[in-house]
């Protein structure tokens, strides 16, 4: 009958791997171990999409193990991608901690809601996962059970698919790559997001803006910063006007503009330059603003 079914060993392995590899992340004394990185590998590469594949197909005869694992390893590399960019266009960005705690729930969230559609099947109808039978399994095709060319080829892909994708992975995770030299310099709104810039002013009155500037330059530099009002430079606080940055640090400060001349769409410019060239601009950035008179 359904619904008498215990929580699936399988579902509730995936879980408990799932909560086993936040621990690793998020506990600072346990992070740095090598464990963390062994762990997260089946996180993103086979955990999401196995989950979603036990919520489409919760009976035995939907697909068999070998198909199930392909899949699943195929849809993870899908939506891994999609979850970033989902991440992208909210405050939180790709960044570690976000990604993992959103594939974290998404797989968690997707282990219960096959379980529920496991428990509206029959008991014997229902898909489940022996890691006694699978090992029997396992020893009677190592030791020589026949088995058809498709189950052969696709075999064979999943072996090598998995192979292919934790190897780049572990690459990527274990050996260190410096990236290419940059600079980040960006304007942000009052408020600290890139949006609601003040652009409407009125002559005499001030508007802010917040300045960032991150080195990522493999090396402490000093940078030159200039901000002109229609080819005008204006006033700037000494800390804004040099600054000193050690490599991958980020430096973040409002600026007060006062306009002194009035008009519309007047160009202001914000330069940034580094220490090897003090004429060209290393980096720029531009807003539109328009100055009216106090009514």
């Amino acid at each position: 009958m359904a619904g008498n079914q215990k929580f699936p060993s399988d579902l509730l392995f995936v879980a408990g791997l799932v909560i086993l590899t936040d621990i690793f992340v998020f506990i600072p004394v346990l992070s740095e171990s090598f464990i963390r990185t062994v762990l997260g590998l089946p996180l993103m590469l086979f955990l999401p999409g196995y989950a979603l594949v036990a919520l489409l197909f919760p009976a035995k005869s939907g697909l068999e193990g070998i198909e199930r694992a392909a899949l699943s390893v195929g849809i993870s590399v899908a939506i891994v991608p999609i979850i970033g960019l989902v991440l992208n266009n909210t405050s939180f960005g790709i960044r570690e901690i976000p990604l993992l705690a959103s594939l974290s729930v998404f797989i968690i969230l997707a282990c219960a809601a096959a379980y529920v559609r496991r428990r509206q099947l029959p008991e014997d109808k229902a898909f489940e996962v022996s890691f006694k039978d699978s090992a029997r399994s396992l020893l009677i095709e190592v030791l020589g059970k026949p088995e058809s060319s498709t189950e052969k080829t696709l075999r064979v892909f999943l072996a090598i698919s998995i192979l292919v994708l934790v190897g780049t992975v572990a690459y990527l995770a274990i050996v260190p790559h410096e990236q290419d030299p940059f600079t980040e310099f960006y304007i942000l709104g009052p408020e600290g997001k890139a949006e609601n810039y003040t652009t409407e002013y009125i002559q005499g009155e001030s508007g802010t803006v917040i300045i960032g500037v991150a080195n990522h330059e493999h090396r402490t530099v000093n940078y030159t910063m200039d901000v002109r009002l229609e080819n005008k430079s204006l006033a700037l606080p000494e800390k804004l006007r040099h600054i000193q940055l050690d490599d991958n640090t980020t430096l973040e400060e409002p600026l007060e503009i006062t306009p002194s001349i009035k008009g519309k769409n007047l160009e202001l410019q914000f330069l940034l330059f580094n220490d090897t060239d003090k004429k060209t601009p290393y980096e720029d950035l531009l807003l539109w603003i328009n100055v009216t008179e106090e009514a």
